[in-house]
């Protein structure tokens, strides 16, 4: 065997720890740097080998290795903004008022029947966001009502929209109603969620739809002409009762009678009317737009406003030359019962905001001076009439007070205590549901008159309800006019009749007074 040959020694690498060390302490260096020298000598080759070439491919990765990124920049530390922030634009967000998803149990007036109402399309009022007023529908009108008083210049006074529906029984008995009175409200509202046609729209001639003649007395006349005055009187009571399209049980058969009310409106060259054949066309067209008003003012729906505003330009369009309506659009000769209507509809839609000059309000306080008789405190048919009566009477008070008497007035004082000395109607239901709105208006709902009109009006109607059969909560009595309106007719005047604890605020009392507000 030959003797090995002598190579240089490879260099020494030392590990990184101890070159750390070195660069620390110069002795330490050399220290480190003998024992290391001793290990590497005093170790097979192999090994030395194996060592060596670790630690080339250890340096190898770390230098193809892509540099890491400044974590401690990137996710600790943010650019200052360039921008101002503005605190503004962050909605507050105030606990207190937090709505939780537990809601207090409320007292509901109304049965459930949530079984009688088909199911239908989704509602074209149901998305619709509401405004909070409406002014652009028309060029006609010029003031609309203010939000908290209702009453301006225009001359409008008195009733408001925001007394009605969920009183509690309690709230309900100290205005003058009663748990009887409330049942009957609920059996009559479900009479006529029943008797509601399959369009959605009602009749006069109740017959006519679900009802298959299993209750007597409809209307003698068409059904074809009574549909939209049939659909604004059974929707009345519904809204009366605080029920909407948007709220409460009945709210699909609401819906639906709104929506059957938009397709029955009719084109005309200012607004649109909802008039039924026939002479009693200007009737329907009254109720209709109460309707449309009263559930525009509840809901705030935008596309209600927008039918509610073309029906009272309607009304606007035909008022005649003396300031009255009748039949007929632009009727030169008004008459009061044709007027009430008409001013109650203006009322409702001023009270929601909707627009109506102040010349058509003038003009209909002009039509009740010429049917005044008696110093303002009975009234005729028309202005060439001398006979009053009390439904003449109840209809020119009821209007004076829209129209801004006060209860300090002389003529509507007298005139309500005449109105009382009658007392309630056996069978005259439209005079009852005129008479009680005054009553209630002119007392607040307060006092021995009151009272005594309330109690004696209040059991006659519960006594005269329907109770069995297919007519239960339904009312009809034989009475002048009351076989033209038949049964639909007379259950919605007496359920409105019991509503009015709740319908209309009781403006006139001594506060409201003594605010002084302009007439």
């Amino acid at each position: 065997m030959s003797a090995p040959t002598n190579q240089p020694t490879p260099p020494i690498v030392a590990p990184p720890a101890a070159a750390a060390q070195a660069e620390q302490d110069p002795r330490e260096r050399s220290a480190v740097g003998e024992a290391w020298a001793e290990i590497v000598h005093g170790s097979p080759s192999w090994l030395t080998s194996l060592a060596l070439h670790m630690v080339v491919v250890i340096l190898l990765a770390l230098w193809s290795l892509p540099s890491l990124p400044e974590l401690s920049k990137n996710l600790l530390l943010s650019e200052p903004s360039t921008e101002d922030e503005n605190l503004d634009d962050f909605e507050e967000i105030n606990l207190d008022q937090a709505e939780l998803e537990s809601e207090p149990v409320e007292f509901e007036l109304q049965p459930e029947i949530e079984e009688l109402a088909e199911e239908v399309s989704l509602s074209t009022f149901e998305d619709l966001t509401a405004a909070p007023t409406f002014t652009e529908l028309s060029d006609v009108g010029l003031t609309p009502a203010a939000p908290s008083i209702p009453n301006d210049a225009l001359g409008f006074s008195g009733v408001g929209t925001t007394g009605r529906g969920k009183m509690s029984l309690a709230a309900i008995a100290k205005a003058g109603g009663s748990a009887e009175s409330e049942e009957a409200i609920e059996n009559a509202l479900r009479w006529i969620a029943e008797h509601q046609n399959p369009d959605g729209s009602w009749t006069l001639v109740h017959t006519a739809g679900p009802c298959q003649g299993r209750c007597p007395n409809p209307s003698n006349r068409g059904a074809a002409e009574s549909l939209r005055a049939g659909t604004g009187l059974a929707l009345l009571p519904f809204l009366g009762a605080g029920q909407t399209h948007k709220d409460g049980k009945y709210k699909r058969v609401v819906n639906r009678g709104l929506e059957a009310m938009a397709r029955l409106a009719k084109n005309e060259d200012q607004g649109a009317s909802w008039r039924d054949p026939g002479g009693a066309g200007a009737y329907s067209h009254g109720i209709s737009a109460i309707a449309l008003s009263e559930a525009y003012g509840m809901t705030g729906d935008s596309v209600l406003g927008s039918l509610a505003q073309a029906a009272v330009d309607h009304i606007i369009a035909s008022q005649g030359a003396d300031g009255g309506w009748r039949y007929r659009p632009r009727d030169p000769l008004g008459d009061t019962s044709v007027v009430g209507w008409q001013v109650m509809a203006l009322k409702s839609a001023y009270l929601a905001h909707l627009q109506v000059p102040p010349v058509t309000v003038a003009g209909a306080s002009q039509f009740l001076n010429t049917v005044a008789r008696a110093n303002g405190t009975e009234y005729t048919y028309l202005a060439s009439d001398n006979a009053t009566s009390p439904t003449r009477s109840s209809i020119g008070l009821l209007c004076r007070m829209y129209l801004g008497w006060n209860r300090e007035n002389e003529s509507l004082r007298e005139g309500a205590l005449k109105i009382a000395a009658v007392g309630p109607s056996e069978n005259n239901y439209y005079y009852n549901y005129y008479a009680s709105q005054v009553l209630f208006q002119y007392t607040g709902g307060k006092g021995a008159v009151w009272r005594k009109w309330n109690t004696d009006l209040r059991e006659q109607l519960i006594s005269q309800q329907a109770t069995t059969g297919h007519a239960k909560g339904s009312w009809y009595v034989d009475g002048q006019h009351n076989d033209s309106g038949g049964r639909l007719y007379m259950t919605s005047l007496a359920t409105m009749t019991l509503e009015v604890y709740y319908r209309y605020m009781p403006i006139y009392q001594a506060d409201a007074v003594d605010k002084g507000f302009p007439e």
